[in-house]
């Protein structure tokens, strides 16, 4: 089945593009949740009319996230934990929780912009990459130190 993809799916593609994906992917997720739209002449229209208003927000979001990169480069946290035998953390450090510290800092950031693979589970100092536009990346330093 033929869909027109409303926003950025990660394995699909961008906003704007026409996908062809099994008809019950379509139908239980990508239409209701309203991540596309059936490729119908109609709506074909409507997505043509509508790709230069998504390529200006594009490019605004791209401009506002550059200028967050430059604030953003040099960063350094410092997140105090309970440490065990060995600097092996009591738990871990969590994208939440740098999420948190950067907001403390003033930067707001949602902890999935955040690359953290896994938890951070040892002492030491971190570089963590914070996604901010598709194609825009600021690395952050993230330092575990014993509470």
């Amino acid at each position: 089945m033929k869909v027109i993809l409303t926003e950025d799916v990660k394995p699909l593609g961008d906003a704007g593009m026409v996908v062809d994906v099994a008809r019950g992917y379509a139908r239980n997720y990508l239409i209701p949740q309203g991540k596309a739209l059936e490729a119908t002449p109609g709506n074909l229209a409507r997505v043509e009319q509508q790709k230069s208003r998504i390529i200006q927000a594009r490019l605004k979001e791209k401009e506002s996230a550059l200028t967050l990169v430059a604030r953003l480069e040099g960063v350094s946290l410092t997140i105090a934990q309970k440490v065990g035998e060995g600097e092996k953390l009591y738990g871990s450090v969590t994208a939440a929780m740098i999420a948190e510290a950067l907001e403390a800092k003033g930067f707001t950031v949602d902890r999935k912009q955040l690359d953290l693979p896994e938890p951070l589970k040892k002492l030491g100092t971190y570089e963590v990459t914070v996604r901010l536009a598709p194609e825009v990346k600021a690395a952050v330093t993230v330092e575990v130190v014993p509470e």
